[in-house]
């Protein structure tokens, strides 16, 4: 009797032991299996770039207002300058002019810089065009309003009649959506952003055939003024300007002349 139960109690432990056995094999973590890194992203290439560190208005220098500046090269267009290409750049651009406004964080292009040996007024004139200056107040000038970079007609005002004690008036749109291109030396706003400026002369970009034009109108005009237009004008496209004034100026076989305010053709002699 005893026997058997020491014999059952025997396979009791037994058992016992093999089922703990067998729970904690089922509860241990499974062993960590290294994780692979995968493969590195490439560093982002850079590129030393000229930039702007301050606004620069037109006219002036920029020397003082350059600096490096990493950029991803990628983005790196042809026309900036990078330090690779042009090491002494901050030297060598010290002294230079900006032919526009340009502005802080915008890489420097040498297309906006006046070119070495040129005035600046000559830089700012587009190819083809021609800056004539005429003479202005604030009577004929939208009462001073009117400053660089804005666009207006030019209207002559010129007598009927060489005696002025029976002459009229006769007023004429001559000119069409010109382009200011300075007011007395001035090419832009103060810095203070002061939008009046009353001047005595007014430089105008114009054509070669408007040159003439205003050259002839400044002979018969009793007065020249300026008319102000809207900037959403700027694109318009001009007709009926008074190209009659020098239509006949070698073109024609006619020559046209000017006496007292009054214009007068004659056959050209060969």
């Amino acid at each position: 009797m005893v026997a058997s139960r020491l014999i059952i109690l025997s396979v009791a432990v037994a058992a016992a032991g093999g089922a703990g056995y067998v729970a904690k094999n089922m509860t241990a973590a499974p062993p960590e299996t290294p994780v692979s890194a995968g493969p590195q992203q490439p560093a982002i290439a850079l590129s030393d770039v000229l930039v702007l560190a301050s606004d620069v208005p037109m006219g002036a220098s920029v020397g003082g207002h350059l600096s490096w500046q990493s950029w991803p090269s990628d983005g790196v267009n042809s026309n900036f300058i990078t330090r690779s290409t042009e090491p002494d750049a901050l030297d060598k651009l010290n002294g230079s002019i900006a032919r526009v406004a340009m502005y802080s964080g915008e890489p420097l292009r040498l297309s906006k810089l006046v070119g070495e040996g040129q005035s600046f007024m000559s830089s700012i004139l587009p190819a083809g065009r021609r800056a004539i200056a005429t003479r202005i107040a604030a009577d004929t000038s939208a009462g001073g309003f009117i400053l660089p970079n804005d666009f207006v007609d030019v209207i002559m005002t010129r007598r009927t009649d060489t005696e002025k004690s029976n002459s009229n008036y006769l007023t004429e749109t001559i000119l069409k959506n010109i382009k200011v291109l300075a007011i007395d030396q001035a090419i832009q706003e103060d810095e203070e952003g002061r939008r009046v400026k009353v001047g005595e002369t007014a430089t105008l970009e114009l054509t070669p055939q408007q040159a003439e034009i205003i050259t002839v109108a400044q002979q018969m005009a009793e007065r020249l003024t300026l008319s102000l237009r809207s900037v959403a004008d700027a694109q318009e496209k001009v007709d009926n300007e008074a190209d009659y004034l020098v239509a006949g100026n070698g073109r024609g076989g006619t020559v046209r002349l000017i006496k007292s305010g009054e214009v007068t053709e004659v056959g050209a002699r060969k």
